[in-house]
């Protein structure tokens, strides 16, 4: 049976990555991001149109006024509208398939360390090191979703794309697009910040142990000469 210090630690690393599992979980249903732009009917100067994209991880509105047509709004599934529209859609399914594998390492570091507060396996994946790699790869994943979404959303013409296709042929010129980054990329941050908590919980518990092996190993080091002698 497992020390009482070692299963405080090795629990607390559990409900630590359970809450960073619920965050990312949260996140994912929110939205992410919202897209603006200004824009017109070709041939004419005056930008008196706006547009609006609210990027959800599978769905999307967009609101227009006068972009080119009169204000409405319309519904789309992510993935469809990109790809009907030929914007890049490989970033996109990046983001979402690299959180998805994400929440796996995270679900894998609970399983190891609730197996670790109640059993004492050897020194192989199914301890420490496991869960090193586990929350590592949860955290350094994660930090690319960041990184990509940002990409996808900012440097590329995923909302021009969508406005064009809703003008349904009426030609439109855009200008001045703005992305504001919304709940659920924020979220992620303190999905990152949970993982990497977690590795440092278990290396306190990984440092208080080698530190403990080494007094064992060693329990004549600081006995006094006479002693030794004998």
């Amino acid at each position: 049976m497992p020390s009482t210090q070692k299963i405080t630690y090795f629990m607390g690393c559990a409900c630590c990555t359970a809450v960073s599992v619920a965050l990312l979980g949260f996140a994912m249903s929110q939205t992410w991001a919202r897209t603006k732009l200004e824009c017109t009917a070709s041939g004419t100067d005056v930008f008196n149109g706006s547009g609006v994209i609210t990027w959800d991880l599978f769905s999307g509105t967009f609101d227009r006024e006068f972009c080119p047509l009169i204000g409405t709004t319309i519904k789309f599934k992510v993935f469809t509208q990109l790809q009907d529209t030929g914007a890049p859609i490989i970033l996109y399914g990046l983001v979402v398939l690299l959180l998805s594998v994400s929440l796996l390492f995270s679900a894998l570091s609970i399983l190891i360390a609730l197996y670790n507060s109640v059993s004492n396996p050897y020194e192989t994946y199914m301890g420490p090191i496991g869960l090193y790699i586990c929350s590592a790869l949860s955290a350094g994943l994660s930090l690319l979703v960041l990184i990509l979404f940002a990409v996808a959303v900012s440097a590329t013409d995923m909302a021009e794309k969508v406005v064009v296709k809703e003008a349904t042929g009426t030609p439109v010129e855009m200008r001045n697009k703005q992305a504001t980054f919304q709940l659920g990329y924020f979220l992620v941050i303190p999905y990152v910040v949970l993982s990497l908590v977690s590795i440092g919980v278990i290396y306190l518990y990984d440092h208080a142990a080698y530190t403990h092996r080494r007094e064992q190993q060693r329990p004549t080091e600081d006995a006094p000469k006479e002693i030794m002698m004998y």
